[in-house]
């Protein structure tokens, strides 16, 4: 629990004003306890808070004994909504700019043996260049609105939660430490290939480096005595989603690379980092992991829960997989912006595919300039640096639903695209469109085609007889254009849990089954040619902004935001846990009419209606 307060006042600089990181933030004014990590949106009865746009502050003690003295210290914020400045015992010591990523300073050289004191104050403020974008809005007219009267307009579907989400750390190491690893695999017959690269600063005071690849019992199959090079992991097992597990390979296998660093003073460092090997590529038709064909049945989600906001949840966390697993998903998208590392841990723990998005949502005409352009390309380089090793993800998400069709999205995002190819060439490339494809500027760029569609609901409103012309006409469209794979990375339709009518109507449970059966013909004809992938929005009912066109949130989850299925849970149940066992009977029966594993259980299929 840390000490927290807003500044409200009409600049919402009052805080800086009046230096309230110089002093305890209790001593400057009245302070709540906020729990960290969590937004700090719904903690509290106020609607104020709740609806806070602004400077919100934050303070804590931390204490660092003598004997670390010898080590570097490291404070590090795992994520923060969206800027934020951050002081220990009233000195500046770091800034970030954007949310959803990690930042950390050394705080060595500030003497802080003993007891401390950590201030933070973050700004949720969207403008027109931040990741995502929005702008303030001032209501001059003094007839309807108090002085200074501004409201934030957003540019995404999702409410805009503040605070400190993840966690907060105090960490050590030896003056000279591993700064970095990049591992890359590939796969030669049966041998994992194991190429990578060890950072170390400073990189004068290295004695040695010595590698090692360990198994999942611990045991050594290949070593190093170099900071760079490749290892052959004979007889490698494969990292593989659980949904292409058969009797011949195991679900999401890790192996351990462990590094141990000797200074020239003899003092040793050690990193143990897992890792899977597995590679990635995509044909005009296919998705391939392992040189296999990869079929995504899966859903799009939100870090979003009661309560907590975008906060950091370990049980929400465990639930949420093992939703997944109960659905028979095996991909997610990390919609609309980079998830907690601990979710990432999961997700290569537990073999589930994961598109890898940035916070690029809702780029409109007005974000496309040079400004926005370089903080893009920072925050890129940020999610890969932090996820680059992780073999659940497969593809890079640049962003979603932006204004594709503009002509100036076409540099934006070929920059993006060429810049993100050069830090990782290993993995597919893409963005989210929504434009229509005789309208399509950038997506020549992408790798794979993650397009949204919801003909039927804001087309068209309630004609599921539709669905299949337009839906076919407008895949076969965009296929034919660029000829590479399509992924339908959203379709959907608000539902309100327990409303009921037959014959069905928008907005009842009847209507989002319905709605998404007449998706999945149109998908299981497409996936014989060009279609590697389906994404159901959402997985969860999330929270958004109060409009008319939303009762208390985004409504299209095939759970309640509690986690409770709706009738369409059960009917994507049957619908993935089929798919899955079709496509393990087929793998295995390509690797030579192996049997299935018994891992795979076949699901109890529901009555609808």
């Amino acid at each position: 629990m840390w000490n927290f307060r807003i500044d409200a006042s009409e600049s919402r600089f009052q805080g800086f004003s009046e230096k309230w990181y110089t002093r305890p933030l209790k001593q400057s004014g009245p302070v709540i306890p906020m729990p960290v990590p969590a937004s700090y949106n719904d903690i509290t009865q106020s609607k104020e808070l709740r609806d806070f746009v602004g400077w919100a502050w934050y303070d804590n003690e931390f204490y660092v004994p003598p004997e670390l003295t010898t080590k570097r210290v490291v404070l590090r914020i795992d994520s923060a909504h969206y800027n934020t400045i951050v002081w220990v015992n009233g000195q500046e010591v770091m800034q970030h700019f954007g949310g959803h990523l990690p930042f950390e300073v050394e705080l060595t050289k500030y003497d802080v043996q003993g007891p401390n004191r950590v201030t933070v104050a973050i700004n949720n403020t969207l403008t027109p260049t931040t990741l995502p974008p929005g702008t303030i809005e001032y209501k001059n007219d003094p007839l309807k609105y108090p002085k200074g009267y501004f409201v934030q307009n957003l540019q995404m579907d999702f409410f805009n939660y503040a605070g400190i989400h993840r966690s907060v750390k105090i960490y050590t190491t030896p003056k000279v430490y591993i700064d970095d690893i990049t591992i890359v695999t590939g796969i030669q017959e049966t041998n994992g290939m194991v190429s990578y690269t060890v950072k170390s600063t400073p990189a004068s005071s290295v004695q040695s480096v010595h590698v090692a690849i360990l198994d999942r019992e611990g045991r050594s199959v290949g070593e190093s005595g170099q900071s760079q090079g490749q290892i052959t992991v004979h007889n490698a097992n494969l990292w593989w989603p659980y949904s292409m597990v058969t009797s011949a390979n195991e679900t999401a296998y890790l192996y351990t690379f462990k590094v141990t660093l000797t200074s020239n003073s003899g003092v040793t460092d050690q990193y143990s980092l897992p890792f899977g090997i597995r590679t990635v590529s995509a044909t005009s038709t296919q998705l391939l992991l392992n040189n296999k064909p990869f079929y995504c049945h899966g859903v799009a989600k939100h870090e979003d829960a009661d309560i907590r906001g975008k906060g950091l949840d370990f049980p929400l966390i465990a639930k949420d997989f093992n939703l997944l697993r109960w659905l028979g998903a095996n991909c997610i998208r990390t919609s609309h912006y980079p998830y907690a590392e601990e979710i990432m841990d999961q997700a290569d723990q537990q073999g589930v595919v994961v598109i890898d998005e940035s916070p690029g949502v809702g780029i409109h005409k007005g974000n496309f300039g040079n400004e926005s352009l370089s903080h893009h390309l920072q925050v890129m380089e940020e999610m890969i640096q932090r996820d680059k090793n992780r073999p659940a993800v497969i593809m890079w998400s640049m962003a979603n639903e932006p204004q594709s069709g503009l002509p100036e999205a076409e540099f934006y995002f070929k920059t993006i695209s060429q810049f993100v190819k050069k830090m990782d060439p290993t993995r597919l490339v893409t963005f989210v469109a929504n434009a229509d494809y005789q309208e399509e500027k950038a997506a020549q760029y992408n790798d794979i085609l993650c397009i949204n569609r919801y003909f039927a609901w804001y087309s068209d409103c309630s004609h599921t007889e539709l669905i299949n012309l337009q839906l076919t006409n407008d895949l076969q469209a965009f296929h034919s254009k660029y000829s590479k794979p399509v992924i339908v990375t959203e379709y959907g339709a608000d539902t309100i849990p327990g409303l009921h009518q037959d014959p069905s109507f928008v907005f009842t449970e009847e209507f989002q089954v319905e709605f998404l059966t007449e998706y999945h013909k149109v998908f299981d004809r497409l996936k014989k040619e060009f279609l590697v992938g389906e994404m159901v929005w959402n997985f969860a009912d999330f929270m958004t902004l109060q409009q008319i066109t939303r009762v208390v949130g985004n409504k299209k989850g095939l759970f309640t935001r509690q986690r409770q299925p709706k009738m369409s849970a059960h009917v994507m149940r049957s619908r993935y846990h089929g798919l899955m066992h079709s496509n393990a009977t087929q793998h295995s029966y390509a690797q030579g009419h192996a049997t299935v594993s018994s891992k795979f259980t076949p699901p109890v299929v529901f009555p609808v209606g």
